[in-house]
């Protein structure tokens, strides 16, 4: 059992992390500063759920580690094509590569470069980031996965990563309808991304305030119509189970949109609220809430880009 993780930060960092911590094979994919400290002082996690440290193979060329079982796949979401390019060497007849990015179009990009039959849809649940080169950040979340094939089956290789999640210690499931599960995700993500960066707060802080709360559910449920209109309807139950994580997220709870844009850091606007804004338009569904979000953040997004140039 091989398994690459493409992009180590947050996410990647530290799911690849867990799944290294038990003994299974997982070279990370990273880039710059991050990947000199990787190599040189292996991976640092400082988490909710107990600090821990592993050495783990690093390299910025996919050829140095060759085939894989599987690929989480774990940029942000606008280097999705990029990177998808660099997948060929990573993979061989039956590998699965599984996106834990924000937003709800990677998988249709990673069909379009590697073909549908490697790609299967996933959704990680977890507040982390990069503190520093080399070092992981885990503050909250319920710090679990979930992943399925695009067509529903419970194929033999989404069961052989459960194992192997399961063997790591994280809670993870296997769903039947995952692109239900994409939708139901980026629900959340955008409430608590819009939310969270628009306010400069924490989640805590926006639960306090009635009319910021109700900002939230505004943003939930346009992306729900958006999400129906799209052909892939989020279950009421599925939607109370949602906003039920989000009233017990941690207090002190960022998204990783307001921390790359407090950090001056490229965001991940134009793959949560722009779509929503784009496709609803397309459908001719009013979504005023993500517009004014979306308003708000472009011109941070606009500077914080440049400046990463």
């Amino acid at each position: 059992m091989r398994i690459a993780v493409y992009g180590a930060g947050g996410v990647g960092g530290y799911f690849g992390g867990r799944l290294a911590q038990a003994g299974i094979d997982v070279g990370l994919i990273a880039r710059g500063p991050h990947l000199a400290a990787l190599r040189e002082h292996g991976l640092r996690v400082r988490s909710v759920k107990g600090d821990f440290a592993v050495r783990v193979p690093a390299t910025d060329d996919p050829a140095n580690l060759g085939p894989c079982d599987y690929v989480l796949f774990c940029v942000k979401s606008f280097d999705t094509d990029a990177a998808a390019t660099r997948l060929e060497p990573l993979l061989e007849d039956d590998t699965a590569v599984i996106s834990l990015q924000n937003g709800v179009d990677n998988e249709e990009k990673l069909a379009r470069a590697v073909g549908e039959r490697h790609v299967m849809g996933g959704a990680a649940y977890i507040f982390a980031g990069i503190a520093e080169p080399g070092v992981i950040l885990h503050t909250g979340g319920p710090t679990s996965i979930e992943f399925g094939e695009l067509d529903g089956r419970v194929s033999e290789r989404a069961k052989r990563l459960l194992a192997c999640c399961q063997r790591a210690g994280f809670t993870a499931a296997l769903s039947p309808d995952i692109k239900t599960v994409l939708w139901a995700k980026f629900a959340f993500i955008c409430a608590m991304a819009g939310m969270t960066a628009a306010a400069r707060l924490p989640i805590g802080e926006i639960r306090a305030v009635d009319a910021s709360w109700a900002a939230f559910r505004r943003l939930f449920d346009e992306v729900c119509a958006v999400a129906a209109a799209e052909g892939t309807p989020v279950p009421a139950a599925v939607e109370q189970r949602m906003l039920t994580t989000a009233q017990n997220v941690e207090p002190g709870g960022f998204s990783s949109l307001h921390d790359d844009l407090v950090r001056g850091r490229r965001m991940e606007l134009e793959a949560l609220h722009g779509f929503v804004v784009r496709r609803a338009a397309g459908h001719g569904l009013a979504v005023p809430t993500c517009e004014a979000v979306y308003a708000m953040l472009k011109p941070w997004a606009i500077r914080n880009e440049r400046a990463s140039m």
